[in-house]
């Protein structure tokens, strides 16, 4: 099945030779803009939002940038696309292509905060499946898509699990919710397409990668056997200020010279709010200030911490006044941060 092809550079708005620098860079001011937090159009920040996530989701990790950028080749503008077809197994279409009568049908997913070309090239949509039903049955007997219970010797097979993602902020993590997700079936044989929605309940505290099953929601057994499940994995939403470690969340906090060594009171972000922070006299570039409890929470209600990790930052362009004042410094310190 043909799908469109999402051009991630242009969604971050840099060019195809960035570095992962300058990606994450564009990234954080496009996820800043249009966080659902903070801006005014909620709905379309909500779509912008995901597609971005999308986005860094590839690019920001080199492994799948190199897959993207592999197949970006095979892409013309304006059509639909398909894969090479020496791609990896993995990436193929995930519908069963076999010579049987019971060829599965397809499906798209819908509410899951991906496209249906991120789930089909980058998403956790399974492959080879059928290959595993069949995996007790003699070959001769499914392609001709005969099955009894006495050549299999076991109950009739269940139904294929298909597998998508699921995109989940950190607030969502840090207070649970219900999502709508749709999927679309689409008959082979006949084209036929039924469309179905199921609420999917997030824990407060899931983790990244943990799978989400929705019982009996899957393909039907073409033999009889039980339906198949939907099995969806969480994958966190990109931050624009956090980087998560376990329960933990990472901030980084860029500090003036003047405030690290003379010491201040910064505001930071939380996932609930803005708090203080106090900046001991001397902070070095590097240290870890901790906010107990405004990390994650975990499924068992303990929550993490939060850190601010620091970063002394100097003026790049300083004016006459402030050169002459740093000069003076330099003159009368005795500080040589090489000793």
């Amino acid at each position: 099945m043909a799908v469109k092809f999402k051009d991630y550079y242009e969604i971050l708005g840099v060019p195809r030779n960035a570095s992962q620098d300058e990606i994450k860079k564009a990234f954080r001011r496009l996820a800043r803009e249009y966080h659902p937090d903070v801006a005014k159009d909620k709905k379309l920040a909500e779509e912008k939002f995901k597609e971005i996530n999308e986005a860094y989701e590839v690019l920001g990790n080199p492994e799948n940038r190199k897959k993207y950028d592999e197949l970006g080749k095979y892409w013309q503008s304006g059509q639909g696309f398909n894969p090479p077809h020496d791609w990896d197994e993995v990436f193929r279409n995930t519908s069963f292509r076999g010579n049987s009568p019971f060829e599965g049908f397809e499906f798209r997913f819908g509410g899951t905060g991906f496209s249906d070309f991120f789930e089909q090239f980058f998403g956790s949509r399974s492959s080879g499946i059928w290959e595993q039903i069949f995996s007790n049955i003699p070959r001769d007997n499914y392609e001709s898509g005969v099955f009894s219970q006495d050549s299999a010797n076991t109950a009739p097979p269940k139904g294929r699990n298909i597998e998508g993602d699921i995109m989940v902020t950190l607030n969502e993590v840090l207070n649970g919710v219900v999502k709508n997700i749709t999927v679309r079936w689409q008959d082979p044989h006949t084209n036929n397409i039924e469309t179905h929605t199921y609420k999917v309940r997030i824990p407060k505290g899931v983790q990244e990668g943990q799978k989400i099953r929705l019982a009996g929601k899957g393909e039907q057994s073409p033999f009889g056997g039980e339906p198949g499940d939907i099995i969806l994995t969480v994958k966190y939403a990109r931050h624009p200020y956090f980087e998560v470690m376990g329960k933990d969340l990472i901030y980084e906090l860029d500090l003036a010279p003047w405030e690290a060594v003379l010491g201040t009171t910064v505001e930071i972000p939380t996932l609930d709010g803005k708090t203080s922070i106090k900046i001991p006299p001397g902070t070095q570039s590097g240290q870890k200030l901790r906010i107990k409890n405004k990390g994650l929470p975990d499924l068992s209600g303990q929550t993490g911490d939060l850190y601010a990790i620091v970063s002394i930052r100097v003026p790049q362009r300083p004016s006459e006044q402030e050169t002459q004042l740093w000069k003076q410094l330099a003159k009368i310190s005795d500080f040589n941060p090489r000793k």
